[in-house]
């Protein structure tokens, strides 16, 4: 059977001192399957983009500020992730450089700056932990995982770097 995830996009955008990423709290939707997590910005790709244009219009839409310098940190495969148990495949950025001012809000909650060494006490999907570390660390290289879910957890994670 042909693997046929939903693509998509999932950005960190740091501040010009590197320390605070932007996150949001998504406390907004009663009907959200992320009500009361923390995450990054980002969404689905359409038909008639790239992940980098999809990453680019996300930020734009959530945070209403422009992507200037981009890092792929890697790439998660996400099989059964979905609230149907979709299958996902994620691209995730490192927003380095934007220019505009974020909102302090949209749709989905509220926006926040929160340090970077803070991020794990927050409550966030299990599996964040498991890859966030390797967004936000020193390598280089880009990192590629498969993080499979049932009934709305991880239940495994495994990774190479190239």
């Amino acid at each position: 059977m042909p693997y046929t995830p939903i693509i998509g996009t999932l950005g960190y955008v740091m501040s010009p001192d590197g320390e605070r990423v932007l996150l949001i709290h998504r406390n907004a939707r009663k009907d959200d399957a992320h009500l009361g997590k923390y995450n990054g910005l980002g969404g689905k790709m359409q038909p008639d983009e790239d992940v980098v244009a999809c990453m680019r219009r996300e930020i734009r839409e959530e945070a209403n500020i422009e992507c200037v310098e981009l890092t792929l940190r890697g790439t998660i495969s996400w099989p059964g992730f979905g609230p149907k148990g979709e299958d996902w495949l994620g691209f995730v950025f490192r927003i380095d450089r934007f220019t505009g001012t974020p909102l302090e809000r949209n749709a989905e909650g509220e926006l926040s700056w929160v340090p970077v060494k803070d991020i794990m006490g927050l409550p966030l999907w299990d599996g964040d932990r498991y890859f966030l570390p390797l967004v936000f660390d020193a390598d280089p290289r880009a990192f590629h995982g498969v993080m499979p879910y049932a009934q709305g957890r991880a239940v495994n994670w495994s990774f190479s770097r190239i």
